[in-house]
């Protein structure tokens, strides 16, 4: 491992004084690996339990049993639509129908006023100020209620009712209506959420960790008439625009005179982008768009050949990178670096997630939990350990739907617990 990542830089160089501070920073580099993979980081993998018991950890931590409400503690114990259409997610995962239906009462009677085939969830709610619970923003937050629509087509899909389906079908209407602009040159762009996101009439903020293909893949198979369709063929453009340096923002401005600049937000990459990388290393190969969103997002292996860890922020308009992100960063790069066939580097961040592990907690990181980073593990470790993965169509495949095959997803890609890859 360590010999090909070494011969792997000094191919890279352009002569023999950049061979030798090549070789200069590769032990820097392998002086920060070794502790992940002799010290604390086998300890911890040999205790790292599969995803099931993972998830079940969460839920104890995390989800309040009765309600199904998702509690962030880190922020004073509010709920946010983000959590609860995570949940929604692992749940159908997990074939827990009597969760996703409490998670699913939850959000629609406190998020959505008793709807969400007629109202979009609000996405912040806690204590307020003056003391009573409850909403705390009427704003909406675009990618939570993508995701709540897929959650729930989804669950119609695999748990064969039709009420699920029509909820999600109905919201994802609302989303085409209320957020999704048209924008001349670019086509249909999600508004991450209220006016805040459109500082003028031919200008849009855009969050392209909004965005995961398999989503917008699947929305424009159960909404042919949607904005779904046309979204999933620009965004590898978007991805492309926005990330000069290879390297996906947070934020990003656009105009379709001006293209892609800073918005009022910043020049940061960082909590928000990090989820690019993990959308696109989760999405099947074979979905049109994934290759070349992959290609576009060079700059962080690029950065990892040189460094054990991913940064915790990147100017996205130069590159320079700076600090070490969380436990939560490194898991996002798994499915990323696996889909690029960088095996080595994998098995580093595999290394710095699994050196996380707490088994006291059933999670990962210092306690207390921080509640994002469990969420991007989900994610990471679920597809790594092919518990679920997506079909070309977007379609979500989990493990237990061994003898479905009501979906063309099936027949394209099933799962291999064996060998974590696709077959097919």
């Amino acid at each position: 491992m360590f010999l090909t990542q070494l011969r792997r830089m000094i191919l890279m160089a352009s002569s023999r004084r950049v061979a030798i501070v090549v070789i200069y920073r590769f032990a820097i580099w392998l002086s920060a690996v070794i502790p992940l993979l002799l010290g604390s980081g086998y300890a911890y993998a040999a205790a790292a339990p599969p995803w099931h018991q993972f998830w079940k950890a969460y839920q104890q931590y995390f989800i309040d049993p009765a309600s199904g409400r998702v509690i962030d503690w880190h922020e004073g114990g509010i709920t946010t639509s983000e959590g609860q259409s995570y949940a929604l997610f692992f749940a159908l995962v997990d074939n827990d129908r009597p969760l996703f239906n409490k998670l699913l009462s939850w959000t629609q009677d406190n998020l959505a006023q008793d709807d969400l085939g007629k109202n979009l969830p609000a996405w912040r709610w806690g204590q307020r100020n003056d003391g009573p619970w409850g909403l705390l923003s009427t704003n909406h937050a675009a990618d939570s209620d993508l995701w709540i629509a897929y959650d729930l087509i989804q669950a119609g899909r695999l748990w064969h009712d039709p009420y699920y389906r029509q909820i999600g079908l109905a919201l994802a209407r609302h989303i085409a209506q209320k957020e999704v602009l048209d924008m001349p040159v670019a086509g249909p762009m999600l508004i991450p959420g209220g006016k805040y996101f459109r500082p003028s009439p031919e200008t849009l903020i855009i969050n392209a960790s909004y965005l995961p293909l398999p989503l917008l893949a699947s929305l424009a198979q159960a909404m042919p008439d949607g904005p779904w369709g046309k979204m999933a063929e620009t965004l590898p453009a978007v991805i492309a625009g926005s990330a000069p340096h290879g390297f996906s923002p947070d934020w990003v401005a656009f105009n379709p005179q001006k293209g892609y600049f800073p918005a009022p937000q910043g020049v940061i990459a960082s909590y928000n982008a990090i989820r690019v990388y993990l959308w696109a290393g989760m999405t099947n190969p074979q979905t049109p768009g994934a290759g070349k969103i992959l290609r576009e997002l060079w700059g962080m292996s690029t950065y990892l050949h040189s460094h054990p860890a991913p940064p915790l922020k990147v100017d996205w308009q130069t590159g320079k990178a700076e600090g070490e992100g969380p436990s939560g960063f490194s898991a996002c790069l798994i499915p990323y670096l696996a889909s690029l066939h960088e095996d080595d580097l994998l098995q580093v961040q595999l290394a710095r997630l699994q050196s996380k592990y707490r088994p006291g907690t059933g999670l990962y990181g210092h306690p207390p939990a921080h509640y994002y980073n469990q969420n991007l593990a989900l994610f990471a470790l679920g597809w790594y350990e092919n518990v679920f993965r997506f079909g070309i169509d977007g379609n979500v495949i989990v493990r237990w739907q061994k003898h479905h095959k009501d979906s063309s997803t099936v027949s394209h890609s099933s799962i291999s617990a064996e060998h974590g890859q696709y077959d097919g």
